[in-house]
């Protein structure tokens, strides 16, 4: 007895390429996927040039260098809003890294079985807190704690440093950057799980049959293999602190100065938008949205360059595998 649809798949209308329309077909809508994906990128790109305008045409290049931003004379400058990015995200991949690092290590290498998919689950569902509920623990949480207990232990020991001198305030780029920390834990913690698993086991086994300890096995035959997603994993970490909004905004003091005190109340670049684009108009307003293409364009820069650094580590694994 003949299958019905085997006689149809037999008798599958071809193109002149060999393969059926219904092949033809997914392949164009595919095509058409990626590159609507594509426009609306540039798209983007082109809506906040054209909004930008005014004030790439009267400051220029001089707009990431300048460091005032004083609306009543309609001078505006990038840099208070990028040094304070910088020290955020620095700060909480200090901070988060060696930590996630630690999770990722013990998740993958280290944990039993029963333990294991529960840690997991956890880790997994802090990246999908919202930001709106970390910056408000960090409102009646973290900022009291950062003015009565951890800013001023630090100025009591480290005082003859710079960057923990001036008064404190617990709002400041030191607690914006612990806010930070927190929030790319479960992301970076994740992918780096990720990239462990990933690492053929004949790696463990050799370097155990060498004589080689646990650890030793762990950072020679695992860490240094899986070097490149990890690396991938801390630069995407680096793009969520990068572009977080609203926990910063909620803590970081919102001051538009550039201060050499991690205690002091500063700006991100996504934080002074959140705090003024409603008000704004104007030269302003253009300054703002040049600020905003700005981090999308850096944003888009690191999270590109993190995927093709976990693309490389699974990629040597496919290869590995097949």
């Amino acid at each position: 007895m003949a299958f019905p649809f085997r006689r149809g798949a037999r008798g599958a209308r071809r193109n002149p390429t060999g393969s059926t329309w219904g092949d033809t077909l997914f392949h164009l809508g595919s095509g058409a996927a990626a590159i609507v994906l594509l426009a609306l990128l540039g798209l983007i790109v082109l809506v906040l040039s054209l909004d930008a305008a005014q004030s790439i045409g009267v400051f220029g290049f001089g707009f990431l260098g300048n460091r005032i931003w004083d609306p009543n004379t309609d001078q505006f400058g990038a840099l208070p809003f990028i040094y304070g990015t910088l020290v955020t995200s620095a700060i909480g991949l200090l901070l988060g890294v060696p930590v996630s690092l630690g999770i990722a290590i013990f998740l993958a290498e280290l944990a039993p079985a029963s333990i294991r998919a529960p840690l997991t689950y956890v880790v997994e569902l802090l990246a999908a807190i919202p930001s709106v509920v970390y910056g408000l623990w960090g409102i009646f949480v973290l900022v009291p704690a950062m003015a009565n207990v951890v800013d001023p232990a630090l100025q009591s020991v480290l005082g003859f440093l710079p960057i923990f001198q001036g008064p404190v305030y617990g709002y400041g780029l030191l607690s914006a950057g612990v806010i930070l920390a927190i929030m790319i834990i479960p992301t970076v913690a994740a992918i780096s799980r990720d990239a462990l698993l990933a690492v053929p086991q004949s790696q463990r086994e050799a370097a155990l049959s060498l004589g080689a300890t646990r650890w030793e096995s762990t950072r020679m035959g695992v860490l240094r293999y899986a070097r490149s997603g990890i690396f991938g994993a801390i630069i995407l970490g680096l793009g969520r602190a990068f572009g977080e909004t609203i926990a910063v905004t909620m803590v970081i003091g919102n001051a538009n100065e550039i201060s050499g005190s991690l205690f002091a109340p500063g700006n991100t670049l996504s934080s002074v938008l959140a705090s003024n684009i409603r008000e704004a108009f104007g030269l302003q307003a253009s300054a703002l949205i040049e600020l905003a293409l700005v981090l999308f364009l850096v944003t888009l820069v690191i999270n590109a360059f993190a995927r093709i650094m976990v693309w490389r580590v699974f990629g040597e694994r496919g290869e590995a595998v097949s």
